[in-house]
């Protein structure tokens, strides 16, 4: 039977329909929720499902979304579905200050590529901004982004590191981000702010992540290293799914989850798949690494359920999405860095 093709607007609707347990847990959000840095990668489609989650419940709740406005086609998308789009350059703290009160924040701020030789700009970012963000908004409850590399790289074997594993951050950006969760922690202990901690390893949507970049190599004949011989992703839907019910787990002290898919995934395995699919026999480089950075998403899993996509139908949609003409982010994940040089 033939495949329906992949567009834009296919994608964008399979990232922003709600899933039942979604627009159950969205009624008992009180309040309108507001989403800063919202033109990311990963925060157009989450307002979009926030708000898609809100008409389906029958419920009348606003959703903001916060950014500098610079991606115009992420900004009309939201626009066009009734979100309230607020310009605003976060670092500025009179414009910062002037944002409305809302009950419910969503943290999505944060620099990482780049960072190599503008050291103090991710440091303003990931560390300075999210102390004040945490004073403006103190009586709400907040998700705050965070990443999955402030743990140590691990063997193998282990399957991951678990929240109650002591984190270890290598290089300036992971420092920084757990710089960001300590303002919010300090928030959560000295003001009483409720506080979800939402540690990410790898997103994938098909624009951009893990899969992407491995697919990209294969179609240009660039080798891929095998020194980071396997990494977890999950789906973005998933992802924003379980960062909006994650405000109804926020709390004082601040409660932190892993967020990422449950497979550890073979980079070697991955590119000969994708290679089938595509037509190309991917070239690889090094030998396999005996450790990685690796999650255990095992208590999100609990509390939300599995992701919505696995990993293997994730693989054949990037290769279709490729195939198809998909539009790319241009915005490469870098999974290979195994120093913290960003």
């Amino acid at each position: 039977m033939k495949r329906e093709l992949w567009t834009e607007e296919k994608l964008d609707e399979l990232l922003s329909t709600p899933s039942d347990a979604l627009v159950e847990d969205i009624k008992k959000i009180n309040g309108d929720i507001m989403v800063l840095g919202a033109g990311g990668k990963m925060g157009p489609s989450l307002c979009l499902l926030a708000k898609k989650a809100a008409l389906k419940a029958g419920i009348d709740k606003k959703i903001y979304a916060v950014s500098r406005g610079s991606d115009k086609i992420a900004t009309e998308l939201m626009k066009s579905n009734g979100i309230d789009v607020i310009a605003c350059d976060l670092l500025d703290k009179e414009q910062l200050y002037a944002l409305p009160d809302v009950e419910n924040i969503i943290y999505m701020a944060g620099k990482k590529f780049g960072t190599n030789g503008n050291e103090w700009q991710t440091w303003a970012m990931n560390s300075t901004l999210p102390a004040f963000v945490a004073d403006k908004f103190k009586k709400s409850n907040i998700v705050v982004f965070s990443s999955g590399n402030i743990y140590p790289i691990v063997p193998l074997h282990t399957c991951g590191c678990t929240e109650e594993d002591r984190v270890a951050p290598n290089g300036e950006y992971a420092m920084s981000c757990l710089a960001r969760e300590r303002a919010f922690e300090y928030a959560a202990n000295t003001y009483g702010t409720k506080v979800f901690t939402y540690r990410l390893n790898f997103a994938v949507d098909l624009r951009y992540g893990v899969i992407f970049d491995v697919a990209n190599k294969i179609l240009n004949g660039e080798p891929i290293s095998l020194s980071t011989p396997c990494f977890n992703f999950i789906w973005q839907g998933s992802a924003n799914e379980y960062a909006i019910r994650g405000l109804l787990h926020a709390s004082a002290p601040a409660t932190v989850m892993n967020i990422t898919g449950p497979e550890v995934v073979s980079i070697k395995k991955m590119a000969l798949k994708l290679g089938e699919y595509l037509g190309k026999t991917p070239i690889f480089e090094g030998e396999c690494g005996t450790d990685a950075y690796l999650n255990d998403a095992s208590k999100a899993i609990e509390l939300f359920g599995y992701p919505s996509v696995c990993a293997e139908t994730l693989i054949r949609w990037q290769a279709e999405w490729l195939l198809d003409g998909g539009r790319t982010l241009d915005k490469p994940t870098h999974f290979e860095e195994r120093k913290g040089n960003y």
